[in-house]
């Protein structure tokens, strides 16, 4: 996906309103950085190795991963699940990244492969939260800027409502994966500020993570990729309950974050109803999240990469935990999503069959715009780990899916004939760039389905498989 709305964002020059202060000299800078002595990986060597790790297609016993490229260029989502996670036989590690901007593909790797060794680090020397305060505090003496302030803020706030008002209610666990979310994310957002490899400036990812250890959930989140859980509720039925909020600049404490640091909150006149950040004096890049890891020409003017904590004890009626990068979103509310996983014949193909729906979805839905990239991680709860099947008896029945007021927004654009990108929208095609075929399902009227036939319509539909131009781009 594109971030930055302008043309100038994609590649800034020294001297330019978008480049940094001062350029990089690769050959004069390296830096050292020491390896945590809980994981002791050495970088690029056993990382992909590692026993229980996928971050590839596929599927274990326990979850379904798939990724599929758009149509707008290199595939820029990644994906990971870590089983045994800090060599806890009942833990596992799960994340979906959306990367957006000229290098959001290098960006989403590289904050995969990294940020869980740095949850991993900082959840075993049980960081406590003045800890992490009093570091932060140290390392911004003497050099405070307005990021640094918004996130401090942020992180005060949030332990505030947990200190008061929740203590006593939630487990010892999620007080400390918690301190140990805040210290991962903005170690992983410093460190890709200061990697030489990599231009962050005008590029980033979002990064929706969690944690289940046992019966206990902890989730932590930048940007607009999301998780929803399918549970039953009091009558067996399917249900969705979203478990993080879109982090957008649309909501009112996101906007006033970032106005009172300066930055810029509107939507341009031929997209309503997509809220950007700009810079205070240049209209650019447009981003169309409030929270992201990367993205460091708008790190002072209220873009932070804290991220929303939050905690759930699993019960026996929760069933299959989905993450998703917005491609998906954007073209399946929640319930379908839902739907679609527990129709899948067998666990081991739920995430693919989920992202070849949401294609297809898309070439219904905007019919002229470009299919984006889908990233799905399907974590399943149950304890029968060795049954990859669904058996039928636990397959939900389809239900007639009402549209989700978060999903409202998709139809506005779609009357407009809007390029659908949650994080950007670009004015030119990219050489290189594949165009959108111009083939389109049709004889069959989206808007006039329930929930039920649309859900069919997309699992009944042939498979969607890529041409020569898909497989020149992924080469």
């Amino acid at each position: 996906m594109g971030s930055c709305f302008s043309a100038e964002s994609r590649s800034p020059l020294p001297g330019s309103p978008l480049s940094p202060h001062r350029p990089r000299d690769h050959r004069k800078k390296g830096y050292s950085r020491k390896k945590s002595g809980s994981h002791g990986y050495r970088k690029g060597e056993t990382l992909h190795r590692i026993p229980g790790r996928l971050f590839l297609n596929g599927s274990t016993g326990v979850a379904s991963l798939y990724t599929q490229q758009g149509k707008k260029g290199t595939n820029q989502d990644a994906m990971i699940v870590w089983e045994n996670f800090c060599s806890r036989t009942d833990t596992v590690f799960c994340g979906v990244f959306d990367g957006h901007g000229p290098y959001g593909h290098m960006v989403a790797k590289k904050v995969r492969d990294h940020l869980p060794l740095k949850l991993s680090a900082h959840w075993e020397v049980n960081i406590s939260g003045e800890d992490v305060l009093r570091e932060i505090s140290l390392n911004t003496a003497g050099g405070v800027n307005t990021e640094e302030t918004a996130l401090l803020s942020a992180d005060e706030e949030s332990r505030t409502s947990v200190d008061l008002d929740e203590t006593e209610k939630l487990p010892e666990i999620f007080k400390t994966l918690k301190e140990s979310f805040l210290k991962a994310f903005k170690v992983m957002d410093r460190d890709l500020r200061l990697h030489t490899n990599i231009d962050c400036f005008c590029s980033g990812t979002t990064a929706v993570t969690l944690v289940k250890q046992g019966p206990y959930l902890v989730i932590g989140h930048v940007g607009d990729s999301r998780a929803v859980l399918a549970t039953r509720d009091k009558d067996n039925s399917l249900t969705a309950v979203q478990l993080t909020v879109d982090l957008k600049p649309n909501l009112p404490a996101e906007a006033e974050r970032i106005r009172s640091c300066k930055g810029r909150v509107f939507a341009l006149h031929d997209e309503p109803t997509v809220t950007r950040v700009w810079l205070p004096d240049n209209d650019a890049p447009g981003l169309a999240m409030a929270r992201a890891f990367g993205d460091f020409c708008l790190k002072d003017f209220g873009l932070i990469s804290v991220p929303e904590v939050s905690y759930r004890r699993l019960s026996e009626e929760d069933e299959f935990i989905v993450l998703a990068t917005d491609g998906v979103w954007d073209v399946l509310s929640n319930k379908e999503v839902v739907d679609i996983v527990a129709s899948a014949p067998a666990r081991s193909s739920a995430a693919r069959a989920l992202v070849h729906s949401a294609v297809r979805a898309w070439r219904y839905k905007y019919s002229t715009s470009k299919v984006d990239d889908c990233a799905v991680v399907c974590l399943f709860l149950d304890s029968n780990s060795s049954n990859l099947t669904y058996a039928s008896s636990a397959k939900a029945k389809v239900q007639p899916t009402s549209v989700d007021h978060i999903n409202n927004e998709s139809e506005k654009c779609n009357s407009l004939g809007l390029d659908r990108s949650g994080t950007v929208r670009t004015g030119k095609v990219v050489p290189g760039r594949n165009e959108e075929s111009s083939e389109s399902e049709v004889g069959t009227d989206w808007s006039s389905l329930d929930g039920v036939s649309r859900v069919n319509t997309l699992l009944n539909l042939p498979r969607f498989v890529p041409g020569k131009e898909d497989e020149k781009a992924r080469k």
